[in-house]
């Protein structure tokens, strides 16, 4: 059926302004996931342009700007659901956290106390933490993927009610998996009766 000139001007303007509008995304979903460049996202959770809200980060890392914008979508947005994507092969996992020091301060000239660790807000800075800790290294993501589904899981920010998932997407393979279930250790060990 032929649609109207109206009839997709009135639905352009509802994607534009859908937020306006009271127009949640398509799925009610935030992804949280890293910004490696292999991992298509849409195509791996089989989504579409308008179904979930993507946050991308070093690592996947539920860090306090995830945290910010998860309290803020699931509040405000209607979000239902929030999915954690990390994968194998991750660069949070290339390099021991001192090494990773040493390469920020090089860059930085020399200490790192006297930087900015936050641009957009510069009076907060990480306390008492470390840069180590504040980079936040991953030693196993299948642990690290289910640290925060968990933590996500028992923010007071977030409602009860959002469901959260996590998934590790295997680079090798191009499928996802859920945390702590490697299939290639149950098909390649023997059944033992």
């Amino acid at each position: 059926m032929f649609e109207s000139i109206e009839e997709r001007v009135d639905r352009r303007d509802d994607w534009a302004r859908r937020r306006r509008h009271g127009i949640p995304t398509d799925k009610q979903l935030l992804v949280i996931a890293c910004m490696d460049e292999r991992i298509p996202i849409e195509e791996a959770l089989g989504i579409s342009l308008g179904d979930a809200q993507i946050f991308r980060n070093a690592g996947g890392k539920v860090t306090d700007d995830v945290v910010r914008s998860a309290a803020l979508t699931t509040n405000f947005f209607d979000t239902t659901e929030i999915i954690v994507v990390n994968h194998t092969d991750c660069g949070m996992m290339s390099a021991p956290d001192e090494a990773v020091v040493d390469g920020l301060e090089a860059a930085a000239g020399g200490s790192l106390d006297d930087i900015d660790l936050n641009p957009a807000l510069p009076g907060l800075d990480i306390g008492d933490a470390s840069i180590a800790e504040w980079v936040s290294m991953t030693d196993d993501i299948d642990e690290a993927c289910r640290a925060q589904i968990d933590y996500l899981e028992d923010h007071p920010l977030i409602p009860d009610e959002v469901a959260v998932h996590g998934y590790v997407y295997e680079v090798e393979s191009g499928a996802l998996r859920r945390p702590g279930e490697r299939v290639s250790e149950q098909v390649n060990t023997r059944v033992s009766e």
